[in-house]
């Protein structure tokens, strides 16, 4: 009796076509901003704060995807879930193509935006049901390295490519998504939880091959699921509540250590520290994130989730550190608290010191990034996908891709301010306790799911 996994890649490819095509729509505004800054056509003209809103409002959609396929996904299931975030994707960037006025290429953003909440929510959770213990984790972790995958290639793409063909580009993921996914099968728990067996047996010979023992997995996934029908007052009872809670927790600290604020400025930071070309920077701050996310899902399954967590805040911790640092040297004191305006404050900084210390910044950038990638940017989304007991993973996993979205627009929308208020450095250095805060988190609330089938990870809830 062998376990053959052909298939399995083939189904968990097919599903990340969709985590692809998410993240081309975060990539999307980094190289379409400047250029709707400079439009001919006045209607479609951007201002700065415009612009801002341009890159932000795919959060809002998001977030309000992550409720819209916590419903979905218990209902009509994950695979027709995944199926149908198809058309929300098509539908944005066709509203984008046509755009008469900067209302419509909100609106665009914002289904784009509804599509990628659906999509984080579902891809995590169909590849960990679909998995067997023994890869879970490197299937899991390829959710965000094909998101990096996606961003980079939206930068790549945008460097050719006028916003609209960049559009006709982005949308082509998640058609090919569709057609790969309808020849897929749905996952075995899902189709034991509406009592389909024979259905589930078919499912599990087509993704662990013909010779393994597809009675004994069934029924180890059918004793778990026991009574059917989720109400709110057993979030009282601690098997469903202490998963929720540290699935929240590791959304919201996920965003803290400021990934997507530093994201956002880092063309800013890059043109600091005179590097000619901005656009290749985030080229190559893409290329970083898409290197140590692939070695992130290599070793994932030996190292186990925790190692990975405490690497990488501390990794964070120091860069972040670093960059305070660099702040703190570079500017004068005079001029921070007067002008609240992280483009004024960054450029205004005393010229003598800037190119010598310049490549400080540039080294922390790159620290930050590839600490973020090797276990904050992974492992969160592929332990909320492993921890929620099945009658309560749609609900669950809403709450947790909300708190996400809702975090990661605050934080870029709210950068600005905070460096009006704590000046850059103490941001930074507020960012750095947040990546201290993470590592003490992960040795506290987080079990180490490395090998475990779902069904024991459930258990340990359930004794704890």
């Amino acid at each position: 009796l062998r376990v053959q996994n052909k298939k399995l890649y083939l189904a968990t490819f097919a599903a990340v076509l969709g985590p692809l095509s998410f993240g081309f729509v975060l990539g999307y505004s980094s190289p379409v901003i400047p250029e709707l800054r400079k439009i001919n056509d006045p209607k479609l003209r951007l201002d700065s704060n415009q612009a801002s809103w341009f890159g932000s409002v795919v959060t809002l959609g998001a977030a309000a995807g992550g409720i819209l396929g916590g419903y979905l996904v218990d209902k009509a299931g994950r695979k027709l879930s995944l199926m149908l975030c198809s058309i929300p994707y098509v539908f944005g960037y066709i509203v984008i193509i046509s755009a008469q006025n900067v209302w419509m290429l909100y609106f665009g953003r914002m289904l784009t935006g509804l599509a990628s909440g659906i999509t984080s929510l579902v891809v995590p959770m169909y590849i960990s049901e679909v998995s067997h213990p023994n890869v879970r984790g490197m299937l899991g972790s390829c959710v965000q390295l094909m998101v990096v995958t996606g961003i980079l290639g939206a930068y790549v793409a945008g460097i050719t490519l006028k916003w609209h063909w960049l559009a006709v580009l982005c949308a082509f993921p998640s058609c090919i998504m569709l057609l790969f996914m309808s020849f897929m099968p749905e996952t075995p728990r899902f189709l034991l939880n509406r009592n389909k067996r024979s259905e589930a047996i078919a499912s599990l010979r087509f993704l662990r091959g013909p010779h393994a023992d597809h009675e004994w997995e069934c029924r180890q996934i059918e004793d778990s699921v026991q009574e059917e029908g989720l109400n709110l007052s057993e979030f009282k009872n601690p098997s469903i509540y202490r998963p929720l809670l540290t699935g929240v927790a590791l959304m919201f600290f996920q965003q803290v250590t400021g990934i997507n604020a530093v994201m956002f400025y880092a063309e800013t930071i890059f043109e600091n520290a005179d590097f000619k070309d901005s656009r290749m920077a985030s080229v190559v701050v893409g290329s970083i994130q898409v290197c140590f996310t692939a070695v992130a899902a290599l070793i994932i399954d030996k190292t186990g989730r925790k190692v990975l967590l405490y690497i990488s805040g501390i990794i964070m911790a120091l860069s972040t550190a670093l960059f305070g640092l660099y702040f703190k040297m570079v500017l004068p004191n005079r001029n921070n608290s007067s002008n609240p305006d992280v483009w004024f404050t960054l450029n205004s900084a005393s010229p003598g010191t800037e190119s010598s210390i310049s490549w400080l910044a540039v080294v922390s950038l790159g620290l930050f990034v590839a600490g973020f990638a090797l276990g904050w940017g992974p492992v969160p989304w592929l332990v909320i996908s492993e921890i929620f007991p099945l009658k309560a993973r749609g609900i669950s996993s809403g709450a947790c891709v909300l708190t996400n979205w809702v975090m990661a627009f605050l934080v870029t929308k709210e950068f600005n301010d905070f460096i009006g208020f704590l000046t850059s450095y103490g941001t930074f250095w507020l960012f750095s306790a947040f990546c201290c805060l993470n590592v003490t988190f992960t040795a506290f609330y987080i079990p180490e799911t490395k090998g475990q089938t779902l069904e024991q990870i459930e258990a340990y809830y359930r004794r704890s």
